[in-house]
C-alpha cells in the first residue's frame, strides 16, 4: 500500500457546533453528538444487548471524527455488568484531529475521565494503524489513518457492528461509494448489523448492493429517518485458512523461548484469556540475545517507505506507547535517541535540508522524527557531534530483561524454566513438547516458536532460512581517562549507551554463521573504535576493566521477522491452489513463528507478539495486510513461486 501524509482536520465552532470547512459539514446535530452516538450507533446496532456473553466484540467504524461515537461505545461498556470480555474498536480516520482541538472541543465533555485517558493515549499523526488500550488491554482502539479506500482492503477484521458516519455523501463521495459497502461486506462477521444517521438513496442502495438487508428506522435531532442494515448475503465465500484464528477447544498454548519474543506473545495471548506456558532452557527468562544490559529502541526514516519501514514505524510507536505507561517497572532512558547522518559532499546545510524535505514528503511529524542540525544535536547528547542527525523523541534504551519480567508477570502465564524441547510431535490434540530423552514436557492446541535461530532445529524449512549472527558488546567504566558519555543514546553503524550503574555499553559486532562465545580482544578494539567516531574522542579504559557479553541474533534473509503460522512446505509442493500470496499457502495447524528479529529485537518484540496473537485468537490484526504479509513466514515460498519461470 502506498502511503500518504497524514494531514490533521480543521476545526471551527459555528454556534458552539463542530464544523469541516474542507467538507462544508457539521460533525453532528445541534441535538448532541454523544445522544445521536447513542440512538443512532449504539441502539441501531442493539448494543448493549448484542455483546453480552460474547468472549469478543469488534466495532469498525467509518468516520472516528471527534471521537463521541467510541467514547459513547466504552461508557456503554464500563456500565453494562453483563458486557463482553473484550471490545475491540476499530476506526478509519483521513483527517485526525490535534490533540490540542481535540482537548479543546471536549472541555466540557460528559465523560471527562474517558476523555483525559483518550487524550493521554492521543496517537502521532503516522500513516498507520495506531493501537490504543484501554481498561488493561480489554478495551481495544485501532485507530487507522489514512484514506477509506485505501485502508479498507487492508484490514484483517470480522466486524459485529458497523457505525457508517461520515460526512454527508453529497460533500463526501468517497466515504460511501460501492467499494467501500463491498469492503464493509468483506469485513463483516456473519449477522454483523450497520447503522447510520444517512437515510439518502445511494446509501440504502450501496448496503443492498453489498448483500445487506436494509431497512429505514426513526432518526435523529429532527431528521426523520435512518438507516440500519444487517448483513445476509446470499452466498459467504470463505477466507483463506491460513488468514484465521486457531479452531482450539481449548485456548491454551505453550511457548518456546523466554526472550524478548516469547514472552510478548505469551503476554498479549495472556490477556486475550489465553492459558500460556513458556518454556526455556535457562532457569531463568532473558539469557540469551535478551540477556543484554541495554539495547536502542527507536523509530526509522526511509525514501521508499515501503513494508519494512512501515513495520518498523509501526512497531517503534506501539513499543513507546507501552514504555510510556511502563516507565516504572523497566530500566532504561527514555529522553530520545540520536542516529547521525553522513553528510553530503560535507556540506551540513545541503544535508540539513535534504533531510527535512523528506519528513515533510513523507509526513512525519516531530513527535516521531526531526532532523536537527549538529549543534542540536550536541545540546541533547550532552557532547559534541559534527554532524546533522535523525531525532526520535519517542526512541532510547532499555534492559531487555526488565521487558520480559514485566511481560511475563501478566495473570495467565506460566514459566518453565530449565526445560529443554528436543522435539516437536504432532498429535490429534495439538502439539506435543518433548525432552532429551523422548519424554513429553507438555501438550497444548497450540505451539509457539519463539527460540531464535533454534526455532529452524524444530521445525526446518528450505523456504526460509534463519541465521545466528554473533554479536559482542563492550562495557566501558564510565570514569575511564578520555570517556565522554551522552545523555541520550547516539547511533550510526554502532552505538553508545549512557552511563548506568558506573558503566557505558558500546557496540555491537557482526559475525553470521559464527559460534563462539568467548570474549575476543579483537572484537573489544573494534566497538572502541566505534565508540571514539561517535563520541569524538578516543577512550583509554583500565587495563583489564572492559567488560563483554556474547550473544546471538536470528536474521532472516529480508531483514523481517517470521511471524504467523509455519507452512506445511509438503502441502505447498502438492497444492493445486496458486501460492503466489502467502495467505493461499497451507499451514501447519496449530503451529506458529515468532523470531527472527535481528538486531532490533527490543523495538520489533511487542508489535510482533501483538501481531501474532491476533492472528491466533481470531481478533483484528494491528497492521495492514501487505504488512502481514511482508512478516508471514510463507513469504518465501511466495516468493519462489512467483520467481519461477513459467
Amino acid at each position: 500500500m502506498n502511503t500518504k501524509p497524514i494531514r490533521p482536520a480543521e476545526l471551527e465552532l459555528r454556534e458552539g457546533v463542530p464544523f469541516a470547512p474542507a467538507f462544508g459539514d457539521v460533525y453532528h446535530t445541534r441535538a448532541g453528538a454523544l445522544a445521536q452516538a447513542q440512538h443512532v450507533f449504539l441502539r441501531g446496532n442493539g448494543l448493549p444487548e448484542r455483546w453480552r456473553g460474547r468472549r469478543e466484540f469488534v466495532v469498525l467504524e467509518t468516520g472516528f471524527g471527534l471521537g463521541n461515537n467510541f467514547l459513547a461505545t466504552w461508557h456503554a461498556w464500563r456500565a453494562d455488568p453483563a458486557r463482553c470480555e473484550r471490545l475491540v474498536f476499530l476506526s478509519i480516520e483521513k483527517h485526525p484531529l490535534r490533540a490540542s482541538d481535540l482537548a479543546a472541543v471536549h472541555r466540557e465533555h460528559h465523560w471527562p475521565e474517558l476523555v483525559g485517558e483518550l487524550l493521554v493515549r492521543w496517537p502521532v499523526a503516522t500513516p498507520n494503524l495506531h493501537r490504543v488500550e484501554f481498561e488493561h488491554g480489554r478495551v481495544l482502539l485501532i485507530l487507522a489513518l489514512g484514506d477509506v479506500e485505501d485502508l479498507l482492503p487492508q484490514l484483517q477484521a470480522r466486524a459485529d457492528a458497523l457505525y457508517l458516519d461520515g460526512f454527508a455523501p453529497a460533500k463526501n463521495r468517497e466515504m460511501w461509494s460501492p467499494s467501500v459497502f463491498h469492503q464493509l461486506a468483506r469485513l463483516a462477521a456473519p449477522g454483523a448489523t450497520a447503522a447510520t444517521w444517512s437515510a439518502a438513496r445511494a446509501v440504502r442502495d450501496g448496503l443492498s448492493a453489498a448483500g445487506f438487508h436494509v431497512e429505514t428506522a426513526p432518526g435523529f435531532g429532527g431528521k426523520r429517518d435512518m438507516t440500519v442494515a444487517r448483513h445476509a448475503p446470499r452466498h459467504q465465500p470463505r477466507g483463506p485458512v491460513a488468514l484465521e484464528g486457531a479452531d482450539v477447544a481449548r485456548r491454551e498454548a505453550l511457548i518456546v523461548g523466554g526472550g524478548l519474543a516469547g514472552a510478548s506473545v505469551a503476554a498479549a495471548l495472556a490477556v486475550r484469556g489465553w492459558a500460556c506456558t513458556v518454556f526455556d532452557r535457562h532457569a531463568t527468562a532473558a539469557q540469551e540475545g535478551s540477556g543484554n544490559p541495554g539495547g536502542l529502541y527507536r523509530g526509522i526514516v526511509n525514501r521508499q517507505d515501503g513494508p519494512h519501514a512501515r513495520l518498523h514505524r509501526s512497531a517503534a510507536l506501539h513499543l513507546a506507547a507501552l514504555v510510556d505507561r511502563l516507565r516504572p517497572a523497566l530500566v532504561g532512558g527514555f529522553d530520545g535517541l540520536l542516529r547521525l547522518e553522513s553528510l553530503l559532499a560535507g556540506d551540513e546545510e545541503a544535508t540539513l535540508a535534504q533531510m527535512r524535505a523528506l519528513l515533510d514528503a513523507l509526513g512525519l511529524p516531530p513527535p516521531y522524527a526531526q532532523a536537527v542540525d549538529a549543534g542540536h544535536a550536541s545540546e541533547k547528547a550532552g557532547i559534541r557531534l559534527t554532524s546533522p542527525a535523525w531525532f526520535f523523541p519517542s526512541g532510547g534504551w532499555l534492559r531487555p530483561a526488565s521487558l520480559v519480567s514485566h511481560w511475563l508477570r501478566t495473570p495467565g502465564v506460566q514459566w518453565r524454566g530449565d526445560a529443554r524441547v528436543e522435539a516437536l510431535h504432532a498429535v490429534p490434540q495439538g502439539w506435543q513438547l518433548r525432552g532429551a530423552h523422548g519424554e513429553v514436557l507438555a501438550q497444548a492446541p497450540v505451539v509457539v516458536l519463539a527460540n531464535a535461530a533454534d526455532a529452524a532445529r524444530l521445525a526446518p524449512s528450505p523456504a526460509w532460512r534463519l541465521r545466528a549472527v554473533r554479536g559482542q558488546i563492550t562495557g566501558v567504566p564510565a570514569d575511564s581517562p578520555g570517556l565522554r558519555a551522552p545523555h541520550v543514546p547516539v547511533a550510526s553503524a554502532g552505538y553508545v549507551l549512557p552511563a548506568h550503574d558506573g558503566w557505558v555499553w558500546c557496540g555491537a559486532t557482526a559475525q553470521a554463521d559464527d559460534p563462539d562465545g568467548t570474549v575476543r580482544e579483537a572484537d573489544h578494539l573494534h566497538n572502541l573504535e566505534q565508540l571514539a567516531r561517535l563520541t569524538g574522542h578516543p577512550v583509554l579504559p583500565p587495563p583489564l576493566a572492559l567488560r563483554g557479553r556474547v550473544g546471538w541474533r536470528a536474521v532472516t534473509e529480508d531483514r523481517l521477522p517470521l511471524v504467523g503460522p509455519v507452512p506445511d512446505d509438503e502441502a505447498a509442493q502438492a497444492s493445486p491452489q496458486r501460492l503466489t500470496q502467502p495467505r493461499h499457502v497451507p499451514r501447519r495447524q496449530g503451529l506458529y513463528l515468532c523470531t527472527g528479529l535481528g538486531s532490533r529485537g527490543i523495538t520489533w518484540s511487542a508489535l510482533c507478539g501483538e501481531v501474532l496473537a491476533a492472528w491466533i485468537d481470531g481478533s483484528p490484526l494491528p497492521v495492514e495486510a501487505d504488512l502481514r504479509d511482508a512478516l508471514d513466514p510463507a513469504r518465501f515460498i511466495s516468493r519462489a513461486v512467483r520467481r519461477a519461470p513459467r
